[in-house]
């Protein structure tokens, strides 16, 4: 029989395994800096027509790990669009982490 303090211990240590990992960023600040996102992330089934003719990736519901590298690699240039490189070059670090918390806590279902 284990004692009550390695009970307890071993319970505490599985418990906190269980909590889900927030993100780094805050999704409330996330959600005031959306409006750059929103024209073309925010429309069900948007596709755009520049450079080239493809659906527009849903945001909502992504794992925040993600989005901050994808917004990362468009900072660095490993990633490329016109439009995002225009965007993610005015974007804090602090506001990546922000978004990337909103939108992971944000899955509103399929797109339609």
């Amino acid at each position: 029989m284990m004692k009550p303090t390695t009970t307890t211990l071993c319970v505490s240590v599985l418990m906190s395994l269980a909590l889900p990992v927030q993100a780094a960023g805050d999704p409330v600040a996330g959600k005031t800096k959306t409006s750059m996102c929103a024209g073309c992330h925010g429309i069900p089934g948007w596709r755009t027509a520049y450079p080239s003719v493809y659906s527009v990736p849903k945001l909502g519901g992504q794992h925040a790990d993600y989005l901050v590298a994808a917004l990362k690699g468009y900072q660095s240039g490993e990633r490329s669009h016109p439009t995002m490189d225009a965007i993610v070059g005015s974007l804090s670090e602090q506001d990546i982490e922000d978004l990337a918390a909103y939108y992971a806590s944000s899955y509103s279902g399929p797109a339609k």
